[in-house]
C-alpha cells in the first residue's frame, strides 16, 4: 500500500513576511547541527549584531545547499550571471565589496 505525500499548509505571519535584511552570514556546526548567524554589516562600522540564527541538522543544511544551488541556476539563466564583488576568491579572503572613503579615518591591513 503506497501512502499519498502529505498536503503541508504554510503559514506566514505579518512580521515574518516583512523579512530581515542580511548580507553577511557566519556558519558553525558540530556533529549533529549547523548554526547558521545572519547579520547586517555597514560601510565604516565597527561591529554588528546578529539578526537572525538558524540552527538545522546537518541533512536539512545539505538539502539548503542543493535548492539554493537549483535556484540560482535559475535565477542565472533569467537575469544573467550574478557578480561578485572582488571576484570569488573575495569571499575567502574576507573582502566583501565595501570600500573605505578614504578620510584617512580607518585603519588597512
Amino acid at each position: 500500500m503506497q501512502m499519498k505525500p502529505q498536503q503541508l499548509k504554510i503559514e506566514l505571519g505579518e512580521k515574518e513576511a516583512e523579512g530581515i535584511y542580511a548580507n553577511m552570514v557566519m556558519i558553525a556546526h558540530s556533529g549533529t547541527e549547523m548554526i547558521l548567524d545572519f547579520a547586517r554589516i555597514m560601510p565604516g562600522a565597527p561591529k554588528t549584531k546578529v539578526q537572525a540564527r538558524i540552527i538545522m541538522t546537518p541533512a536539512h543544511a545539505k538539502l539548503l545547499q542543493k535548492t539554493l544551488d537549483d535556484n540560482l541556476k535559475k535565477f542565472e539563466k533569467q537575469f544573467g550571471e550574478i557578480k561578485i564583488p572582488g571576484g570569488p576568491d573575495a569571499l575567502h579572503a574576507g573582502k566583501i565589496g565595501f570600500e573605505t572613503s578614504g578620510n584617512g579615518d580607518e585603519k588597512s591591513d
